[in-house]
């Protein structure tokens, strides 16, 4: 028994070794395969720099700032990704504004939606007659933003709005205000990830199709 527990860990030992010095981390979970590098492999072309994120949450910021002037928002961040987006927007909005936090999952650890949405935390704040801001990354199928807006709605808010910072073409939830309108690619970074990878990119790319499929 000694003998082949000293075997099974040496060989183990030895696949690590060997994952790590060929820089791949490849796992089959919830059915699909991933391959993980670093940005500089897995990364096709950065579709936004640093740069052009900086100026469009600014005139994002601005047009809210305009929109609540003399009101005093609640601003909800859909967690995990947009926290990015959402401490940079608050930041950068001229106005009072109280902050808070939901958390859904439709997703989990696979690449497409599962269709389902699930409230894994509620928010602190009663909405009952104050206008409500649903910030998100990025809306793709509409489902989480709709799951949201009829769960918010039934609490009396005065309104409920909603900005995203990337918005997929044809998507069947339009937000009200949007930082991008992008086509129906595998974003990673500024808060999108890809299995809790490169989330904390400070661009946003394209990754390659090899990583997923």
């Amino acid at each position: 028994m000694i003998n082949i527990r000293i075997i099974f860990f040496t060989y183990a030992d030895k696949c690590i070794i060997l994952c790590r010095l060929a820089k791949v981390n490849t796992t089959n979970t919830e059915g699909f395969n991933m391959l993980i590098r670093d940005p500089s492999q897995d990364i096709a072309r950065v579709l936004f720099s640093e740069d052009a994120i900086t100026d469009r949450v600014r005139e994002l910021a601005d047009e809210l700032t305009e929109r609540f002037r003399g009101e005093r928002p609640v601003l909800v961040c859909v967690l995990k990704g947009a926290a990015f987006f959402f401490v940079d927007l608050c930041r950068r909005m001229d106005c009072p504004l109280d902050m808070d936090f939901i958390s859904v999952s439709s997703y989990g650890k696979a690449a497409a939606s599962s269709g389902v949405v699930r409230l894994l935390r509620d928010l602190d704040h009663d909405i009952a007659g104050r206008h409500v801001v649903i910030v998100e990354d990025i809306v793709d199928s509409g489902l989480t933003m709709a799951y949201l807006k009829q769960l918010f709605g039934a609490r009396k808010p005065a309104s409920v709005s909603s900005v995203s910072f990337l918005q997929k073409e044809g998507a069947q939830q339009p937000v009200d205000y949007c930082g991008f309108s992008v086509q129906d690619e595998f974003l990673v970074g500024y808060g999108l990830d890809y299995a809790e990878h490169y989330r904390n990119l400070p661009y946003i790319g394209v990754l390659k199709t090899e990583c997923y499929c």
